[in-house]
């Protein structure tokens, strides 16, 4: 489950759960695209390798990229206006892709940052998330064709720079997350997904009471449903395309309209990188 910060709210937890992806050139901001903190591996005792999860197209030919890492302050809490940027060389090439060429997954081990941070007395604040809170089988087939989701990203680059927090978008399930949405580990959501919104990750969240069947549980749910890529976009001519949610507005011309539909890669591909991690020795 989530690590719980007690003085924060599950929502406001989900808040610090993501990274805002910069990619630069010569120093200056090109693209944008989101992140999140994943815990692979996790052991009994707690420990675990911590890395930011994207897609692969978020990084693509990015010669250097950067993103910010929020501070603790002294009570172990977010310092929200207090926060580290992290410059990477070489940016794509530091990323560890999925095996499989169509899904466009990629992380990045961030241990060794975050020991630096250590080593001078600064200690990161994030919520990483892990696979206890993905649904097991028999939960998604508990869940409904039409879900209540969150989607936590950058849709355009936007944020709260102050703070260094992430905007919370709602939305719905447009596919059955227990269905494979034409044959692929996917389903598909309701929900705005604009440019900067690649590699958000996807909840149902529901806070107070939620719908069971025919029944009514009270109480809050959290489930990890997958992440952003791509989106159905109808030209002016009317043909439909699938396309990678783009990084860059530039790319994004007016004879492509998004028609507020997003493809989500199901949680559970994440679970293809251990056996990668434990091959580069990560995991000693």
């Amino acid at each position: 489950m989530f690590i719980i910060a007690k003085q924060l709210s599950l929502s406001e937890q989900l808040q610090y759960s993501t990274v805002r992806i910069e990619c630069l050139e010569n120093n200056k901001v090109v693209s944008t695209g989101t992140g999140f903190f994943y815990k692979f591996l996790e052991k009994e005792d707690g420990s675990y390798i911590p890395a930011i999860v994207t897609n692969k197209h978020v990084v693509k030919n990015a010669r250097q990229g950067r993103f910010l890492i929020t501070l603790a302050d002294s009570s172990g809490g977010p310092d929200s206006t207090r926060y580290l940027p992290v410059m990477v060389e070489d940016f794509e090439k530091q990323w560890i892709n999925h095996p499989e060429q169509d899904v466009d997954l990629c992380i990045l081990p961030i241990g060794a940052i975050f020991n630096e941070l250590s080593e001078t007395n600064k200690e990161p604040f994030f919520i990483g998330i892990d696979k206890n809170i993905m649904p097991t089988k028999e939960q998604l087939s508990s869940l409904g064709a039409l879900e209540d989701i969150v989607m936590i990203g950058y849709p355009n680059g936007i944020w709260d720079s102050v703070n260094n927090l992430p905007i919370l978008r709602k939305g719905t399930t447009a596919t059955h997350p227990n269905k494979d949405y034409n044959g692929k580990e996917e389903f598909m959501i309701d929900a705005a997904c604009f440019p900067g919104s690649s590699g958000s990750p996807v909840f149902i969240y529901n806070e107070g009471a939620y719908g069971n069947g025919p029944g009514l549980i009270m109480g809050s749910r959290l489930r990890f449903l997958g992440i952003l890529y791509a989106g159905p976009q109808f030209t002016a001519q009317g043909e439909i395309h699938v396309v990678n949610i783009p990084t860059d507005n530039r790319e994004v011309v007016l004879s492509r309209i998004p028609n507020n539909l997003g493809l989500i890669i199901k949680a559970e591909k994440l679970l293809d990188f251990d056996a990668i991690l434990r091959k580069h020795s990560f995991e000693e």
